[in-house]
């Protein structure tokens, strides 16, 4: 049995390196047949690894419970292949392959952790997907989407109130609240509503005037998530701002400025909360105070460095040492047991999909869907950034989850509603481009990324 897991490791390991490097090796192709051939490969990939790791688990724990939680989680992928392909044949197959492979790698590494968790994320995820399934429609064709930039940012602002003074509080945070014995995290989706609100504003004027008033909004917002100790929330609505600014206007200063001011506002928080000097004492010397503040980050490094660059295999690591391990820390279990190289690869997914995202926005027309996208990018990149950084003590932790990879019914649910915002504004600008154009062809429009320093010249 040791020796089925030792090699299904090193399997998983070469399946998810195949998979990254040709979710950047399909940006090079142009031709219909070369893309196809490349998705086709990228879904071969994603069930393959898929029914590896489910392989391994089953093996060490014979249950019937988890094969049926595999197959209807196979099913759950060829549905939304299928549906989402028949409802929108020019949705982005980059995009919507590089979810289902996160989904696939969340769905293995959270089984692993709690069958039951992952039954209910698998669940969450199936609703979500259901949910969203008319949202690229509704931004398809819903033009008056752009006219409500105040309404927006005001409704987010009442929703952020609200949690402040009804919400309850989980690890410090005045985050979640409870809506019919439900818990959900509103800020979650607080954070469409700002960028949407953002670009909507933007969009129609950039007047210092005006710059202004969006500022102090969006500042309004940062300083009731600084209330609810939502720390990496309000770091990733302030970023968010500061570079759709950037994008609105062109202008450096406003940049740096901005980046100077967050600075400003970081040394002033650790000066003003307990919460926030604790928590950088536990990052910058998490080894002396091991047994109290550090723990959950010591306990991190343990898991990396145990796991090395192979990984200790499935259910072969102690990953359940880790405080709050299936939602904060799950980057640090997918390194302890399936290895560094694996988690490498993950993140070059991750950036597979930034690239994607800005590639939309630098294909709109139309200043809203830009500014929308850029947005949805930095959120989601900076998101990345911060849980990744956070456990590998890179960063202090701000208790952000992995998007599409960690347990977390708000968080998965939100970032399945922003991969399909964005196959909706894609789908759109690639409409408009194929009628401003005349041309017919259903390739997929990729970075136009130079490769010839890096890949030897292919016959076409």
């Amino acid at each position: 049995m040791s020796l089925i897991v030792e090699l299904i490791k090193y399997l998983m390991i070469l399946l998810i390196g195949i998979y990254s490097y040709y979710s950047f090796r399909v940006f090079s192709y142009r031709k219909k047949e070369r893309q196809s051939k490349a998705y086709y490969g990228l879904t071969t990939v994603i069930f393959s690894l898929h029914f590896v790791g489910y392989a391994t688990l089953i093996l060490q724990m014979p249950s019937v419970k988890l094969l049926m939680l595999y197959l209807c989680e196979v099913a759950l992928f060829i549905l939304v292949l299928s549906i989402y392909r028949i409802l929108y044949p020019k949705l982005s197959r980059l995009l919507m392959r590089n979810m289902l492979m996160l989904l696939a790698i969340s769905f293995i590494i959270l089984t692993r952790l709690s069958v039951d968790e992952a039954i209910r994320q698998v669940s969450i995820v199936a609703c979500s997907f259901l949910v969203c399934l008319l949202v690229p429609f509704f931004i398809m064709k819903l033009q008056f989407l752009k006219r409500f930039g105040w309404i927006y940012v005001l409704l987010g602002i009442g929703i952020l109130m609200v949690v402040l003074i009804a919400g309850t509080t989980t690890f410090g945070a005045t985050n979640w609240l409870q809506i019919m014995g439900i818990s959900t995290q509103p800020s979650e989706f607080v954070k469409l509503l700002f960028i949407f609100g953002l670009a909507a504003l933007f969009k129609e004027e950039s007047s210092f005037k005006r710059i202004c008033v969006i500022s102090a909004m969006a500042g309004i917002n940062v300083i009731i998530l600084v209330l609810q100790r939502d720390l990496g929330g309000a770091l990733i609505f302030f970023v968010t701002f500061v570079f759709m600014l950037y994008a609105a206007t062109s202008r450096l200063l406003y940049l740096f400025s901005g980046l100077l001011g967050g600075s400003v506002a970081a040394i002033a928080a650790y000066q003003l909360f307990y919460h926030v000097r604790v928590r950088v004492m536990a990052w910058s010397d998490p080894f002396q105070y091991i047994d109290d503040q550090g723990y959950q980050i010591t306990q991190s490094l343990f898991a990396i460095g145990t796991g090395g660059w192979f990984g200790m295999g499935i259910n072969r690591g102690l990953p359940t040492d880790i405080p709050v391990v299936e939602s904060d820390f799950i980057f640090s279990a997918i390194s302890e047991e399936l290895g560094g190289l694996f988690a490498i690869c993950l993140i070059l997914i991750y950036i597979s999909c930034f690239v994607m995202i800005i590639n939309i926005a630098l294909e709109q027309e139309e200043s809203f869907y830009r500014l929308t996208s850029i947005g949805l990018a930095v959120m989601f990149a900076f998101q990345v950034f911060l849980s990744i950084g956070g456990d590998i003590k890179f960063i202090p932790s701000t208790g952000v989850t992995l998007p599409l990879v960690s347990q977390g019914g708000s968080s998965v649910f939100s970032t399945i509603l922003v991969f399909m915002i964005l196959q909706g504004i894609y789908i759109r600008g690639r409409s408009r481009k194929q009628d401003n154009s005349g041309n017919t062809q259903e390739e997929e429009y990729l970075p136009d990324i130079k490769t010839e320093d890096f890949y030897e010249n292919e016959n076409e």
